[in-house]
């Protein structure tokens, strides 16, 4: 019997795969946080032009809450990753230098948003 999930996979590519390698980086915003941004952000534009002033107050609130999700996960982060200064001066530079890889990558994945 002919499957067209499975044909449309690359050869390489085995079932399951998906559910064992990682997507990426975790998000900075939970999945449930975005989508509620987005969904608050489309209402507000879908009701533009019946209510405009209630529009961009909902799109203000929105945007300010997605803004103090962020700020809090970006604080978990940084907390999570100050443990390497209470390390013993002579602490392995390999250690350290993936301290300043979590760092980066951090900073380049809030740069991409």
């Amino acid at each position: 019997m002919y499957d067209q999930t499975r044909a449309q996979q690359p050869a390489s590519r085995q079932p399951g795969d998906a559910e064992r390698r990682p997507s990426g980086p975790k998000p900075l915003l939970p999945p449930d946080g975005r989508d509620e941004f987005v969904r608050r952000l489309g209402h507000a534009v879908n009701t533009f032009e019946i209510t405009p002033r209630k529009a961009l107050e909902e799109a203000e609130g929105a945007f300010d809450e997605a803004a103090a999700q962020l700020v809090s996960a970006l604080s978990e982060q940084r907390q999570a990753l100050a443990g390497w200064q209470d390390r013993d001066p002579e602490t392995d530079s390999a250690e350290l230098r993936i301290a300043l890889r979590q760092y980066r990558e951090i900073a380049q994945r809030l740069l991409r948003v």
